[in-house]
């Protein structure tokens, strides 16, 4: 069983907030029990949420958690596939949403069975899921995750797991005295869940949950206006983003918005953070530390914060967690293991996790992410290379905002670069791309490259949820570009030649 809710203390202070409701630390444990008693009468077994980020949806969550009833997040960015996919693979039996329409349009036989008292969602069930996965005896939580693929791989995890990663972070995150996390990611985002609600509520401080249309956060788009107001009206002392909603709200400051002086602690994760943007974010007075994490750990495995923290790395592990290298300098994490993926409990159960990360331990016990295993280019000169490196020396370059690296089975590296408002020219981009190489030993040298026809977004398919680059769906639309690339670039040399 999940105990979030049970610290005492905290008084009328109040715990979630959104734009029509606020519930006070005093009243969130009756409620909760409320609302557990109710969607336990259901008959539900198997319980999925889909709504948009609000009380309603949180209240839901911690009461299932604490009558231990296995809950699926569903992301509202999930297509129709891969939503039918998620509630016929994990054998949800029981939805509660605010959008029956949605539910609906998948004809996967939900029905109408009630509206909760306490948060006003309705539940839809459907009296015989088919397909459905064996599950481990101990799952609280499946998230879903979405990457490259069309069908998410479901992560099981248990209580004791989620629980000792939100009281870590707790814990780290004590000195600062945080008063009102501001949550922008969706809540079925594991990250905003467990280290946004859940290590606020332990810590006392106030979780603020406007509805994503308040944030800007619509599936439909970002819409950064909102995003900037909502941070400015709700004065947050802390924030999560991923690196694409880093580089918004440094522009905005940029252009002159003024973030609010509440802000004390800004974690961003999800992803690689080019340094430069570091940079930036702490010259707009955006006080930014960088983290790593993933979902088959939990979520978060190690945080940088203000009383330690190392520029170039993602932190220092967390205490409940040890970190090493294997022989492969792979990221091995022990102590943080989910219970195993839907439908295949075998894969990587065990104290320990390979994450497919690359990465260096220093002295000090930082650690830093150098790119994915899987992502490795071995050049036709047998060199291997972390394409993730070689990006991120060209992303130090004022002129451009983002780069994909392309090598495998070649004699040298191309790049295709979204270029920024400085790299407005040809030559400006040239200039950035040899000063990045100066950085880098010949092999890792990029020697072509050609501009992306727009930048890397979520909306246009280019990056994940958590703005992770999708490799091999951005190499197929840019496919002929590349290939032009390298034949030009041979052809000058045979005449060279």
């Amino acid at each position: 069983m999940l105990r979030l809710t049970a610290a005492a203390g905290f008084g009328d202070r109040p715990a979630l907030r959104d734009g029509a409701h606020s519930i006070s630390y005093t009243s969130l444990p009756g409620l909760v029990e409320s609302e557990a008693r109710w969607l336990a009468a259901s008959g539900g077994r198997r319980f999925a949420l889909l709504a948009d980020n609000g009380c309603p949806w949180a209240l839901t969550d911690l009461a299932l958690a604490s009558r231990d009833l296995l809950h699926v997040p569903l992301p509202g960015y999930f297509t129709p596939g891969q939503m039918t996919h998620v509630l016929n693979d994990a054998g949800i039996d029981v939805v509660a949403t605010d959008q029956p329409t949605t539910l609906q349009a998948l004809n996967l036989g939900f029905a109408p069975s009630g509206v909760s008292p306490q948060t006003g969602l309705a539940l839809w069930r459907r009296p015989a899921p088919v397909g459905s996965s064996p599950i481990p005896a101990t799952t609280l939580k499946i998230t879903y995750t979405s990457g490259s693929t069309a069908e998410p791989r479901g992560v099981c995890l248990s209580a004791g797991l989620i629980e000792a990663v939100a009281q870590s972070l707790a814990d780290a995150t004590a000195p600062l005295h945080l008063e009102r996390h501001l949550c922008l990611l969706p809540l079925p985002t594991l990250l905003e869940n467990v280290a946004g609600v859940y290590a606020a509520l332990l810590t006392g401080a106030t979780c603020e949950i406007p509805s994503l249309a308040e944030t800007g956060m619509s599936y439909g788009g970002l819409q950064p206006g909102r995003l900037t107001a909502a941070i400015t009206s709700r004065e947050p002392s802390s924030l999560i983003l991923v690196p694409e909603l880093l580089r918004v709200l440094v522009h905005a400051a940029v252009m002159g918005w003024t973030p609010p002086a509440s802000l004390r602690f800004i974690a961003v994760g999800g992803a690689l953070v080019s340094p430069a943007l570091l940079d930036q974010a702490e010259r707009v007075g955006l006080p930014v530390f960088e983290g790593y994490g993933l979902s088959e750990c939990g979520s978060v495995v190690c945080l940088n914060t203000p009383g330690n923290n190392r520029r170039g790395s993602v932190g220092r592990p967390l205490p409940h967690v040890q970190v090493r290298l294997d022989d492969q300098q792979q990221i091995i994490v022990r102590n943080a293991g989910m219970l195993g993926y839907l439908g295949d409990e075998q894969a990587q159960r065990g104290d320990e996790i390979a994450t497919g990360d690359l990465g260096s331990i220093d002295a000090d016990g930082f650690v830093a992410v150098q790119g994915r295993l899987k992502n490795l280019l071995i050049t036709s000169l047998g060199r291997n290379i972390a394409p993730e490196w070689v990006e991120r020396e060209l992303q130090l370059e004022p002129e451009i905002a983002a780069a994909l690296v392309v090598g495998e089975a070649r004699p040298w590296l191309t790049a295709l670069i979204s270029s920024s408002a400085a790299g407005n020219s040809p030559a400006r981009i040239d200039a950035a791309v040899a000063r990045a190489n100066c950085r880098l030993p010949d092999y890792a040298q990029v020697r072509s490259w050609a501009l992306a026809g727009e930048p890397f977004t979520f909306a246009n398919g280019a990056l994940t949820a958590n703005g992770r680059l999708r490799r091999a769906h951005v190499l197929r639309q840019y496919e002929q570009a590349i290939e032009q690339l390298y034949r030009e670039a041979t052809a000058d040399q045979e005449t060279v030649a």
